[in-house]
């Protein structure tokens, strides 16, 4: 078995993250409609998701809006709901055919905590907040392949955007998986480079078998 580990991504591959943008929608005073019609004009434009909420609300302090968020009782957080019915399966699968199994994305603290709470199948999790590195830095991907104490062609990235998963993995040698799903992954798939992935896939089922075809 070349690959020997299997790094994820956590929002909009592990994790919809829709209803946490529906509710950013609802606490701005926007549609929801807008909102995400907006973040699509980001998404295609190669600009942080954070531009959306300067569009909405110019000079918008997120991290002032969390803390009254969190005093409302309506935090900015994921919950177990909120993944995909196919990742935790896959995670499940993946361990059992021998792999070592990672999450890290870019994710605050408060989520690397969560995560760990629900009891996830990994053997490794991790975030750029507790790393101090985001993607697509390199430097992240070299903190996994030091963790997991593997070679880069031995390692998998599982990610949905091309910008922040798909080209810095291989730029370090890991191999690539593109996933087609939500907002950044369905716009990312109509550009040229996500021919350079390693693999793409509609969805997460089905993925240990074709990874072993790699």
């Amino acid at each position: 078995m070349t690959i020997k580990a299997v790094f994820f991504d956590v929002g909009e591959t592990l994790v919809s993250e829709e209803r946490q943008w529906g509710l950013w929608a609802d606490f701005l005073g926007v549609t929801r409609f807008t909102f995400f019609a907006v973040m699509g004009a980001v998404i295609a434009q190669n600009q942080h998701h954070n531009q959306v909420f300067e569009i909405i609300k110019p000079g918008f302090d997120r991290k002032a809006a969390n803390l009254e968020r969190q005093q409302l009782g309506i935090p900015d957080e994921m919950k177990l709901e909120d993944f995909y019915a196919d990742a935790i399966p896959c995670l499940q699968l993946l361990k059992s055919r021998g792999y070592k199994v990672g999450l890290s994305g870019n994710q605050p603290t408060r989520a690397e905590a969560l995560l760990t709470s629900y009891g996830l199948p990994v053997d490794y999790l991790a975030s750029s907040s507790s790393w101090g590195i985001e993607k697509p830095d390199l430097r992240f991907f070299q903190k996994i392949l030091e963790i997991a104490a593997l070679a880069a062609h031995e390692v998998a990235y599982v990610g949905d955007r091309l910008d922040n998963d798909i080209l810095p993995a291989l730029e370090l040698g890991l191999k690539a998986i593109f996933v087609r799903r939500g907002p950044w992954g369905f716009v990312h798939a109509t550009r040229s480079e996500v021919s350079r992935a390693s693999l793409q896939v509609d969805s997460l089922e089905g993925l240990a078998a074709k990874l072993e075809a790699l």
